[in-house]
């Protein structure tokens, strides 16, 4: 299948605009409780994320999605993983992140980086973000709420096996999934284009 700009009407293209400003990150606590995403909306959504552009077709990232009562596995090994490493920095409010977050959401994907060392690794970072974002507009557009959350048991190497992951492959959050309540929302804005853009006209 072929696409091109050429074949976008206007109309469609505003929505694109739309879509893209209008999206937001919504905190599980803002999610409604009890509400579950249907099954193929979510492979849906997974699928969309896969069609993010990927330095030699490397397609490093690497999905682990835990729905109904893998949730409380999840939860689980988040919450014993922390407080078997935090030492010091333990915090009884992180914990209780770990533990309810999931339980409060329809799903939660695991968002991995198969490392391929034919590319550098900035390019399969910015590869899996990009599927992250497809994956994020995907769900603002049939309605959803969603969250990608850097936290929790991201950066602990002894977290890597229990989601399928190598030494060398890089766990990077996790992306939180459910239907927003009502009147939920999230305030966001962006600096000047100006302070962030340099032209070159001759």
């Amino acid at each position: 299948m072929t696409y091109s700009a050429a074949t976008t009407p206007a109309a469609e293209a505003r929505q694109i605009t739309q879509l893209i400003r209008g999206r937001r990150s919504i905190q599980p606590v803002q999610f409604e409780p009890g509400r579950t995403i249907p099954t193929e909306l979510v492979r849906e959504l997974l699928e969309n994320a896969t069609w993010a552009p990927t330095h030699k077709r490397t397609e490093p990232w690497y999905f682990v999605v835990f729905a109904g009562e893998g949730r409380q596995k999840l939860a689980d090994f988040q919450a014993e993983l922390y407080r078997a490493t935090a030492g010091e920095k333990f915090q009884e409010s992180k914990l209780d992140k770990m533990r309810n977050n999931p339980l409060l959401s329809s799903h939660i994907i695991a968002i991995g980086l198969k490392r391929n060392p034919e590319v550098p690794v900035v390019e399969e970072v910015a590869a899996v973000a990009c599927a992250v974002q497809n994956l994020h507009l995907s769900a603002v557009a049939h309605g959803l709420a969603g969250f990608w959350s850097s936290g929790g048991v991201t950066y602990l190497p002894e977290a890597k096996p229990f989601f399928g992951l190598g030494p060398d492959d890089q766990l990077l959050g996790f992306f939180y999934l459910g239907y927003p309540k009502p009147g939920a929302s999230a305030r966001s804005t962006r600096k000047p284009l100006e302070e962030k853009v340099t032209w070159v006209l001759e």
